[in-house]
């Protein structure tokens, strides 16, 4: 692991930057979660790590990178979101503060157990993105504008890089019963599947009926078929993925590397970053 600090322009990146425009909306409403997630798992990890047993090193070493990580993932889809918002869509604003707020209210009403399991459920689910991208996208990202393409192949990458560090902290602290702490992880999993994929779904939908509202009804079809064959890239690794999750015994140590992820994170990034900044071990 180590924080890597890419230069990306999103100045002139359209709103339109894959040649399937429906996968492209998909994507843009998914950069608003970043935007306030990461936020949010570096606040439960800073309240988190006193509590973590002095004694191992390793994660204490592994939160500080990863928060790190997050915190760079975080800047950088703020500034797609300027770029975003530049295409007008303010149907999304109130949509976007009412995100925002589940945050700031859970840390002052919901228990740190609650807030880890909803971390850690959200980092599990990063898996399926993951693989989508790099698995599933190829087709999407061939003439798409490569700022944004980096910018989810570096994001999503590093979520595979860091795939055990939440895990680790709550299970350090909640597995002392193991059948109390798989649940309460298996709550978190599904609070955060339904709290975030509803969200990115309804941010979605708005994009989507709004471009819909002035094409013809072919162009119409035409963007039903493509908002289908996007949906296909997400929903192909999502239940291989998902059954692992549900595994009592599952370990994200174990997950394997989707195609090409450690490649990216190598020579591809050089390409993409003016420096990455090694952390010590």
């Amino acid at each position: 692991m180590k924080v890597r600090k890419p230069v990306i322009d999103y100045s002139e990146v359209p709103l339109y930057w894959s040649e399937n425009h429906e996968f492209a909306q998909r994507w843009n409403a998914g950069s608003f979660i970043p935007a306030y997630i990461e936020p949010f798992l570096v606040k439960v990890l800073h309240e988190a790590k006193p509590l973590l047993d002095a004694s191992n090193k390793k994660l204490a070493n592994e939160v500080d990178i990863f928060i790190k990580q997050e915190m760079e993932h975080c800047k950088n889809h703020v500034k797609f979101n300027r770029r975003f918002w530049s295409f007008g869509y303010d149907e999304l604003r109130p949509m976007e503060a009412a995100f925002a707020k589940d945050y700031d209210d859970w840390m002052k009403t919901k228990s740190l157990r609650f807030r880890l399991a909803y971390c850690e459920g959200f980092e599990a689910m990063s898996a399926i993105s993951v693989t989508a991208i790099f698995e599933e996208s190829d087709e999407f990202f061939a003439k798409a504008d490569q700022n944004v393409v980096d910018l989810w192949k570096w994001h999503l990458a590093e979520e595979y890089e860091h795939r055990t560090v939440m895990y680790d902290v709550f299970h350090q602290l909640y597995y002392k019963n193991p059948v109390s702490g798989y649940f309460w992880r298996i709550y978190g999993l599904f609070y955060a599947m339904v709290h975030m994929g509803g969200f990115s779904a309804r941010m979605t939908k708005v994009l989507l009926d709004k471009d819909r509202s002035t094409m013809t009804p072919e162009q119409r079809a035409q963007s039903f078929a493509n908002e289908k064959r996007s949906k296909k890239a997400l929903a192909r690794p999502a239940l291989k993925h998902l059954l692992e999750i549900l595994s009592p015994f599952y370990n994200p140590a174990k997950r394997r590397p989707p195609r090409g992820v450690e490649a990216y994170l190598g020579e591809s990034f050089e390409r993409v970053a003016v420096k990455a900044v090694p952390v010590p071990a």
